[in-house]
């Protein structure tokens, strides 16, 4: 890309390294209502609006969340800590992911951590969560410029540099395209498999207490 694309996309890197994000020390550990927990949302994660007007958390979506068995339902219309990391697990998954595969990954999660005095409780899961996706920010950074730098070098070829400028912008779009493509398969793929393997075992499991009934 022309120098100052490439600049343009180091600044936008710079500034979403700088997002906020809701850290773990940030949760609080008292129950909030749902007034307050929307407002607690809006407040950690309006960097990643993309227009002013857009919603992070809205009521109708807290409530569709519980119909929908992601989100365990509130304690005299209160909602713990816990609750707070569910929201924002499924906040940051719903980008790329459907509700359905959410819930494939959300309800082990509440089964096992949500609301527990046992390790790894929901705390524990979201902090080490966290922890590895900021560790992977440096390189993803590095890899986007990388791509930038590999699409500034497509259609040089091209003498109308408006023309030639688009079609560069075009390209790095591709690349990333690509990327989230590829990786959002994966990710479907794992979670696929995971569905498929505990269906599987929970037919053994089930197989397992006939035979010994007959027995």
């Amino acid at each position: 890309m022309t120098n100052d694309n490439t600049e343009f996309v180091t600044s936008v890197l710079k500034k979403l390294a700088k997002l906020n994000y809701i850290k773990p020390g940030d949760v609080p550990n008292i129950n909030l209502y749902m007034d307050q927990v929307t407002t607690f949302m809006d407040e950690h994660l309006s960097d990643s609006k993309r227009h002013e007007d857009d919603k992070i958390l809205t009521k109708t979506m807290i409530n569709n969340y519980t119909k929908n068995n992601l989100l365990p339902a509130p304690v005299k219309k209160k909602y713990s800590r816990d609750h707070l990391y569910v929201l924002a697990f499924i906040y940051y998954l719903k980008n790329i992911l459907t509700i359905s595969d959410i819930q494939k990954l959300i309800s082990p999660l509440t089964e096992k951590c949500f609301n527990t005095d046992s390790t790894p409780d929901m705390d524990d899961v979201y902090r080490e969560v966290y922890n590895l996706c900021k560790s992977q920010v440096s390189g993803l950074s590095r890899d986007i410029l990388e791509k930038s730098k590999l699409s500034g070098k497509s259609f040089d070829y091209v003498e109308d540099s408006e023309q030639r400028e688009f079609l560069e912008l075009f390209s790095l779009v591709s690349l990333l395209s690509f990327d989230v493509y590829m990786k959002k398969n994966m990710i479907e793929t794992l979670i696929d498999d995971y569905s498929s393997r505990k269906s599987a075992g929970g037919k053994n499991t089930e197989n397992k207490k006939t035979e010994n009934k007959k027995q």
